[in-house]
């Protein structure tokens, strides 16, 4: 798609080759008015050219255009614009970007030696480092002001983020809760209210934990009796948690606050305490450094925390990174789980009706992902992936829960199973090709319903206490924003409870499932979302956003960010890799380990096939995700630099060689193995691992790094380090930036307006880049922003 500018210059081009050149004859084409200064130059000395070819002299051209004087502002106003689009490309090239000292530290894998160039950024601590996050921000954000329509693309998503947003009401002791946003609040607001005539009233707001809104709520758990509760909060978006305990009356805390809490739900025991999760304060930083053992404690209301019962995780026993338990909605039992990595667990539970009873063992090993999803009494209802793939539900008798004694509930099927529990019933979401499918059964394992959806989409909810008369759920797809729906279990009819007012027409957009092939001829299927009557003339600018990994399911959603994008004519294409759980273990099998290029692969393939079919082309595509799709990104744009224009690697998990040897890192061994475990392995990984694969020489794409100072889950050094080898090595006049949010962690939590302000910048880093001098559809006047 050409830009204003751009269209412009291609008239005048005609404009002024239609006055100018003979049409009797055949001729050379001037692709860029620019050229006829050039050619003022150079046509005195050219005499002739091959038959049948006609240039015209300079003193025609001069004679042509003092006789048809309206020429002479053409091409004056057509040197401006060319002006104007040579300055922008001279501001990629006349980056200097910091000096990033190389400290190197070489070390030696299975024989071979490793050089780590820029280990030092690694040190969240140092001055050093905060000195270069600072100059490396000085010079991206120097960069991103520059760009004519950044401030447009604010306003834009300003506006159309600044709606009222309502989560799912629950039910505890006299009120009801729920989260409600006024449109732009930095952080959504949890209020309440008695029965449904009730006066609404603020419970929390997290808009008042600090000045800058960065401490965000998390986990809000409520006694049995819902008379207590305690709610825990995060600082800058670090993982590391607070726990702290109100009267649910009055709001008012109860005593003293809980500290380094990480990786923890809250479940109460009746109403005398609950249990938490966290490991020891680490030794060094706590944004950093490794913490591998994982630990249960007990809580009792009215006790200091150092008096606190440790459950599960003592140091004489096996280390387990992940550790969790909860309390049956009947006060019964005690389920604990614990993982030494994010894939397989081990499952126990103690009959809290006994005293003194002992935890007793139902999966003893972590070859499979086994969780107690209700009880009946001392019937347990698992939810399993143990010889079942695509998931299923057993039940067994509590006092012998181990497998050789479970009974099928409701078996495995070719989709994958996503169960929940409300109102006495079960609720089976099944992924039919990433799209919801419901069905309800009664606890005797007989179907009731298959529940009708709103659309073809994406479906959440239907959990709830066992006591409840109606449930919600809620229902979305890529330009449908989430609404809320009351359910009646009974009847299985449904009404709307709370539609957004979204300045959004999204009649006016189109979502479409395609099925592609990948490199070894797996069928890997995607969803591409753009506006209605998308011409496929290879320009239109493309966001490939992918994930790939850890078993998580990309299902269709609704984005404010990606409404805005596609209100520019943007395409946005969201393939289902494998690594990720659409279609069960196996699927998420097939991008693990030594398989992980298959993730690669298909994300390769995705982009080769939008480009085939003309929905963009290299020049218009940027390739986008986070984390572990981080990761995707920079192993995609080494491997193959050319495919795209932009690249936007956020909170990547990039070093390969030493992701484990951070926080709780060395639990996504499942998933990627570790340089310490073969040389095979170490030989794998550092085939791929995109620090280890900038080379020098090679044009990389326009890049467009993200991360926060305070992310403890990856570890900002891995983008640091990605981007100083990106710098020192980047042969083409593409930038090569990062952009580091200061006192921000991986995601959760971060302000509205951080936010917006972040999607500004990458989409107009993007659209920049793309050759975009204005935006391809600024928005309208009338439009509020």
């Amino acid at each position: 798609m050409l830009s204003f500018l751009s269209f412009l210059v291609a008239f005048l081009n005609r404009v002024l080759f239609l006055l100018i050149f003979n049409y009797t004859t055949k001729i050379v084409v001037l692709h860029d008015v620019s050229y006829i200064f050039v050619l003022f130059k150079k046509l005195k000395k050219l005499k002739t050219i091959k038959k049948h070819i006609k240039i015209i002299s300079f003193g025609f051209i001069k004679k042509t255009v003092m006789k048809n004087k309206f020429l002479i502002p053409i091409l004056f106003v057509s040197a401006f614009l060319i002006s104007c689009k040579e300055e922008n490309q001279q501001n990629n090239k006349n980056l200097k970007y910091p000096k990033t000292t190389k400290k190197p530290v070489i070390d030696s894998l299975f024989g071979t030696a490793v050089t780590d160039n820029y280990r030092w950024l690694e040190d969240d601590r140092s001055k050093e480092t905060e000195a270069w996050v600072q100059a490396e921000n000085e010079v991206t954000f120097d960069y991103l002001n520059k760009i004519p329509y950044r401030e447009t693309l604010k306003n834009r998503l300003t506006a159309l983020w600044n709606y009222e947003k309502i989560g799912t009401p629950y039910k505890e002791g006299d009120y009801t809760y729920f989260s409600k946003n006024d449109g732009l609040q930095n952080q959504s607001v949890i209020y309440r209210k008695k029965e449904k005539s009730g006066t609404e009233e603020v419970f929390l707001d997290p808009n008042t934990f600090s000045e800058d809104a960065t401490t965000s709520l998390g986990a809000l758990s409520f006694s049995k009796d819902g008379k207590t509760a305690a709610y825990a909060i995060s600082e800058g978006g670090s993982d590391w948690r607070k726990i702290i305990i109100l009267d649910a009356a009055s709001r008012t805390i109860k005593e003293d606050t809980l500290v380094d809490v990480k990786f923890s739900g809250i479940s109460w025991y009746k109403n005398e305490g609950f249990y938490y999760s966290s490991y020891d304060k680490p030794k060094g930083s706590e944004l950093s450094a490794k913490t591998d053992q994982h630990k249960l404690y007990y809580h009792k209301l009215g006790t200091l925390q150092k008096n606190d019962a440790l459950i599960y995780g003592e140091k004489n026993t096996e280390k387990h990174r992940y550790v969790s338990g909860s309390v049956t909605e009947d006060n019964r039992y005690l389920v604990i789980t614990a993982a030494t990595s994010t894939s397989g667990n081990k499952l126990f539970i103690r009959d809290l009706s006994l005293k003194n009873s002992l935890l007793k063992p139902i999966i003893a090993t972590v070859e499979s992902d086994t969780y107690v999803l209700d009880n009946r009494g001392t019937t347990l209802y698992l939810q399993t992936n143990l010889n079942a793939p695509n998931q299923k539900i057993v039940r067994v008798d509590a006092a012998n829960p181990t497998s050789e004694n479970w009974i099928d509930f409701i078996p495995e099927t070719e989709n994958v199973l996503k169960p929940t529990t409300g109102a006495g019933y079960f609720f089976a979401e099944y992924m039919v090709d990433a799209v919801s499918k419901v069905l309800q059964y009664d606890f005797e394992g007989t179907l009731v319903r298959e529940i009708k959806l709103p659309g073809v989409g994406s479906s959440g909810g239907f959990g709830g206490k066992a006591t409840a008369k109606e449930l919600y759920f809620s229902f979305t797809n890529y330009n449908t924003p989430g609404s809320l729906y009351l359910f009646n279990p009974k009847e299985g009819t449904y009404s709307p409870y709370w539609k957004p007012v979204v300045d959004f027409n999204s009649d006016a957009y189109i979502s479409s499932q395609v099925f592609y092939t990948s490199k070894d001829g797996t069928k890997i299927p995607m969803i591409i979302s753009h506006k209605k009557g998308l011409d496929l003339n290879g320009k239109n600018p493309t966001i490939l956003y992918g994930y790939g990994g850890f078993n998580i399911s990309l299902t269709p959603s609704f984005s404010i960010a990606n409404a805005v994008w596609m209100e520019q004519g943007g395409v946005y294409a969201v393939p289902n890799l494998r690594g990720g759980g659409e279609y069960g273990k196996k699927w998420h099998d097939a991008g693990t380990q030594m398989k992980k290029q298959n993730v690669f692969d298909d994300f390769i393939a995705a982009a080769d096939f939008l480009i085939a079919e003309k929905y963009t082309s290299s020049d218009y595509l940027a390739i986008r995700g986070g984390s572990n799709g981080g990761l995707l990104v920079g192993a995609t744009m080494t491997q193959r630099p050319e495919l795209m224009k932009v690249a936007l690697p956020a909170v990547g998990v990039l070093d390969m060689l030493r992701y484990h040897t951070f926080t709780a890192g060395a639990g996504w061994a499942y998933d990627y193995g570790t340089a310490n475990d073969s040389k095979e392995m170490f030989d794998y990984l550092k085939g791929y691992s995109p620090v280890h694969n900038v080379k020098n020489g090679v044009k990389y794409p326009a890049t467009l790094v993200t991360t926060g100072d305070h992310d403890d889950r990856v570890v900002p050094a891995h983008s640091f380090k990605f981007a100083a080898e990106l710098q020192a090595k980047q042969a083409g006049e593409n930038p090569t930036l990062i952009r580091i949010e200061t006192n921000a962690g991986h995601g959760a939590g971060t302000p509205i307006t951080k936010t917006i302000e972040q999607y500004a910048d990458i989409f107009g880093f993007t659209l920049f880049n793309m050759g975009f001098e204005q935006l391809p559809n600024p928005p309208k006047p009338n439009v509020k922003s």
